[in-house]
């Protein structure tokens, strides 16, 4: 299917409306880590090669709201400046095989940052855990938590690429 909305899925699984899909999304519960674990396990089944690699990257989604979690004022690529969005780290792991997304990290920045109990409620109110609310983790940061992840896992890979703001970060590197 070229697009995906909740209309197009809904006709292209031979549902007359969407409403049967929006329930499902406003109202199942799952872990999104074991979800995120699981997607991983079912890509490198599918796409492990010889010529493997991890790619740190980030991507920006403009966004016009501040309710949303980690959405601020900050540089995004997807704009080419300084817009309020909402920016996140990806992991994407290709091969000659193919090319899947595998892991995931929500940037939240300096002003997501704090430890009043008005921040505390509106990271609450934004489903932000209280160890990525109290403390800033840089982009490298987040990308090296998610090359450990895939480390502890066992992804095979020949190598690990990121762009200049990742490779000046030493612990990344190391």
């Amino acid at each position: 299917m070229p697009r995906k909305n909740l209309w197009q899925l809904a006709e292209f699984a031979g549902h007359p409306h969407p409403d049967r899909l929006q329930g499902f999304l406003a109202k199942a519960a799952w872990d999104a880590d074991e979800l995120r674990d699981h997607i991983r396990g079912v890509a490198v089944a599918a796409l492990a090669a010889d010529d493997a690699v991890l790619i740190a990257d980030e991507t920006g989604d403009i966004k016009k709201d501040t309710k949303t979690a980690g959405v601020q004022r900050q540089y995004t690529g997807t704009a080419g400046r300084i817009e309020n969005a909402q920016v996140s780290v990806h992991l994407p792991y290709g091969s000659s095989r193919g090319r899947t997304l595998i892991d995931r990290e929500l940037y939240l920045g300096r002003p997501r940052a704090g430890t009043t109990a008005e921040h505390e409620r509106r990271c609450a109110e934004q489903g932000i855990p209280p160890e990525r609310a109290t403390t800033v983790a840089t982009k490298p940061e987040l990308a090296r938590r998610m090359l450990e992840r895939a480390l502890d896992s066992g992804v095979p890979f020949t190598y690990f690429l990121a762009d200049e703001a990742y490779g000046q970060c030493r612990a990344l590197r190391v």
